[in-house]
């Protein structure tokens, strides 16, 4: 079998493709940096968003990040998503934050959800260079099982 590497054909199947990674690939993405002479550096809002989700399941007190119901069903399936229970807001240079925590029982619920604020913030920040302007939170439980 011969693989024909310049044909026409494949010229035109590799340009449709190259076409869709592209849309694909420009989809929620955002410039954090243009440089002429390097070019640009681009980060998409679901790794923004992953970010700001393991940044709050760092804080203790922090049993998990709450989903939607389709979330629930990929991971017990195997499929992990690592925003799960965050919603990210870029516009222009400024982040808004939305995230639904899992709490462990016996924990402050104010102190936790502050010191998630802060760690979040302070994450994405430094991550990618971003200004984080809200990090809402949202109880969305209470894990009762001692397993730490």
């Amino acid at each position: 079998m011969r693989l024909a590497v310049n044909s026409p054909q494949n010229t035109v199947g590799r340009k449709e493709r190259d076409i869709i990674m592209e849309k694909t690939y420009e989809q929620n993405t955002y410039t954090l940096q243009e440089d002429e002479n390097l070019g640009t550096v681009k980060i998409a809002d679901d790794v923004v968003a992953m970010i700001a989700g393991l940044a709050a399941t760092e804080v203790e007190g922090v049993s998990a990040m709450a989903g939607n119901i389709s979330n629930e069903l990929l991971s017990k399936m195997g499929v992990k998503n690592l925003a799960k229970g965050v919603k990210v807001e870029v516009l222009g240079k400024r982040v808004k934050t939305e995230l639904a925590l899992i709490i462990e029982y016996g924990y402050n619920i104010p102190v936790v959800s502050q010191k998630v604020q802060e760690k979040v913030k302070t994450t994405v920040e430094n991550m990618t260079g971003l200004e984080v302007s809200d990090v809402d939170v949202r109880i969305a439980g209470v894990n009762m099982i001692k397993d730490r």
